[in-house]
């Protein structure tokens, strides 16, 4: 009985305190992070401070609050919402190194929103919306492809290796087509954070604040999605349904 009890104690990864202390120590790690990238060069964290309490020099008040802290806010928002949206698809595809870059889904984004910014630049305010559709039609693409009566690891990426094949021969194309717009798209694909400011900062933050949050309250649906169909339906969760809208999910964070 004594063996029996002690088996049916939680591990340490799953015990509330650990898992606290946990993303007490990442946020602490979160925070320095961004200190130093907005000090990184010339700047002391003594003038970062200054500078953002308002009490350094006007110069460096600028270089902090119109330069490197909205770009440091875009790049941390980027990067939560990317890896929240892998973390969805590893567990809704089943497959561990499912992510929007490997499976496509990023692809399709890209597709999507350099087509706008090229072909029809006037709607360049679309391009967060279209960027979105391109990466759910992807996902979609996707598991369609990879379903067989399920879903297999092998499967999802041999048919998000396709799609993001298909996806960056579109690209060329549209490039290919419109040469003469390239140069403004370029930034957009490779995605560098050079001049990104509040403007782009307001742009995404809505998107990012409502999804993550949404991403928050699915941890649940996840758990019991990774366990398998059977299970899940057995649990009375509608397995499709559910895939279906977390992959909305995590094709919006990643778009």
């Amino acid at each position: 009985m004594a063996v029996a009890a002690v088996h049916a104690q939680p591990g340490l990864r799953e015990r509330t305190w650990y898992r606290a202390l946990v993303f007490a120590g990442l946020g602490v790690l979160l925070l320095a992070g961004m200190l130093f990238a907005i000090g990184s060069g010339t700047l002391s964290l003594s003038q970062v401070a200054a500078a953002l309490t308002g009490s350094g020099d006007v110069q460096w008040q600028r270089v902090v609050w119109d330069i490197r802290l909205p770009r440091m806010l875009v790049s941390t928002l980027v990067g939560m919402n990317l890896a929240t949206s892998g973390a969805i698809l590893q567990a809704v595809m089943g497959n561990p190194l499912a992510d929007p870059g490997i499976i496509g889904v990023s692809s399709g984004a890209g597709l999507a929103g350099i087509s706008v910014l090229l072909v029809f630049p006037q709607y360049q305010g679309l391009v967060p919306l279209v960027a979105f559709l391109g990466a759910m039609a992807a996902a979609i693409v996707i598991y369609v492809l990879a379903w067989r009566g399920g879903i297999q690891p092998i499967r999802v990426i041999l048919a998000g290796v396709a799609v993001s094949a298909l996806c960056a021969a579109g690209i060329s194309a549209v490039m290919v087509l419109f040469s003469d717009r390239i140069q403004g798209a370029l930034m957009f694909m490779n995605g560098a954070m050079t001049l990104k400011g509040w403007s782009e900062w307001q742009q995404l933050w809505p998107y990012s604040v409502a999804m993550l949050t949404v991403a928050l309250f699915t941890v649940r649906r996840l758990d019991v999605i990774v366990l398998g169909d059977d299970v899940a339906r057995g649990l009375g969760m509608n397995v499709q349904a559910n895939r279906l809208a977390l992959t909305a999910v995590a094709a919006l964070l990643a778009a």
